[in-house]
């Protein structure tokens, strides 16, 4: 059995849980755009040809960015630490790639956004990957 140990973080975390939301809450109320990071992130690519390219771009760009950023200010990076090879990274990757698609959108545009608008949509979106992500680490975590 693992024993993988997980830091309780109570002021990073609501921190970093307010600055999604308001970001999300300045993305709607300047663009009129809901943040869900797979649809600004499909959209960068043909056949979406529009006069928000940029937009998206800046969008994406930020998230690359703020960890650079944190990097600046704080003089380190939070620790990472992933178990796992690359054939099961690439993997994951394309299963969540594939949940987004086939659930129309990601955990920020539906658990962020969709939540806040009270879509039935969303709601059972967040239900089925909280629930996917909670039996996921339990199998990690207890019997793998």
């Amino acid at each position: 059995m693992v024993n993988v140990a997980t830091a309780f973080t109570p002021i990073a975390s609501l921190a970093g849980g307010a600055l999604i939301g308001l970001s999300a809450v300045m993305l709607m109320g300047l663009t009129g755009r809901i943040a869900g990071v797979s649809g600004i992130a499909v959209r960068l690519f043909p056949p979406y040809t529009d006069r928000e390219l940029g937009g998206r771009l800046a969008f994406i760009a930020g998230l690359i960015v703020a960890p650079l950023v944190f990097l600046v200010v704080s003089g380190k990076l939070p620790p990472q630490t992933i178990q796992a090879n690359g054939s099961i990274l690439t993997l994951a990757g394309f299963l969540v790639g594939f949940g987004s698609v086939w659930g129309n959108g990601c955990t920020s545009g539906h658990a962020v956004c969709g939540l806040s608008r009270l879509s039935v949509r969303s709601f059972v979106a967040t239900v089925t990957f909280m629930a996917a992500g909670i039996a996921t680490v339990f199998v990690t975590r207890h019997m793998g």
